[in-house]
């Protein structure tokens, strides 16, 4: 019997071992959350803030991009036209503004062809063309405050949400206990944490392309009383 056991035991052993390392790796297993099973956690409340954080994006870097693309190089471009204005070559200076698809360009050509007359008057076409100019610069910026304002208020309803579920699972089962609370709290503290940070990312992505499009605003503004400028000295 004892010569039984003992040919035995390395065999259990062995067995124990194994079971032992299966349980841990299932336990291991159990315990590691991915992002998606956590978005999934917060319910239908996710798909909203998840469209809003897909908005919010695309409007920073399609803005972003045309704010860019529409800043170009002021200094080299009125230095241009003070050129071709200085010889008299009106066709000239227009070409070159048609040559040149940005804000500014559209400014100094709206001037060019007002030329003949009174200075008021084509100061006054250049302005409009500018404020235009400068609502095309905006456009869709403001969306970004509204997703920064409606993207906290979708987390704070998964948030009474996720209460509801808790009151609904203890009203249910008769018990309070961490199996009740557990869905309600996911939903929670899910969708109040999305909520958050796509209302962070709106917030600062509009104050950054506002910041953008003033510091495009004060050049189109410098480079209009320039124009101003090269139109009264010609």
């Amino acid at each position: 019997m004892s010569v039984f056991l003992l040919q035995a035991g390395p065999a259990l052993t062995t067995a124990v071992d194994t079971a032992a390392t299966a349980a841990t790796a299932a336990a291991g297993a159990d315990t590691g959350l991915s992002l998606i099973d956590l978005i999934l956690k917060g319910g239908w409340i996710m798909l909203p803030i998840f469209a809003l954080l897909i908005v919010s994006i695309y409007i920073i870097a399609e803005r972003y991009l045309t704010i860019r693309s529409a800043g170009g190089n002021p200094e080299s471009f009125m230095a241009g036209i003070r050129a071709l204005m200085v010889k008299g070559d009106l066709p000239g200076a227009k070409l070159y503004c048609a040559q040149n698809p940005s804000p500014l360009a559209r400014m100094v050509e709206k001037g060019l062809r007002r030329i003949g007359l009174p200075i008021t008057e084509i100061e006054a076409s250049v302005e409009n063309v500018g404020k235009i100019e400068i609502a095309r610069l905006e456009k869709n910026i403001s969306i970004l405050g509204i997703i920064a304002g409606i993207a906290p208020m979708l987390g704070f309803v998964g948030t009474i949400i996720g209460v509801i579920k808790i009151f609904y699972a203890i009203s249910s089962s008769g018990e309070f206990g961490i199996t009740q609370i557990a869905g309600g709290l996911y939903t929670k503290m899910v969708t109040s944490a999305a909520g958050l940070i796509v209302g962070i990312i709106a917030h600062i992505g509009y104050h950054w392309l506002s910041i953008l499009v003033e510091r495009m605003v004060f050049r189109l503004e410098n480079s209009a009383i320039e124009f101003m400028d090269i139109l009264q000295d010609n």
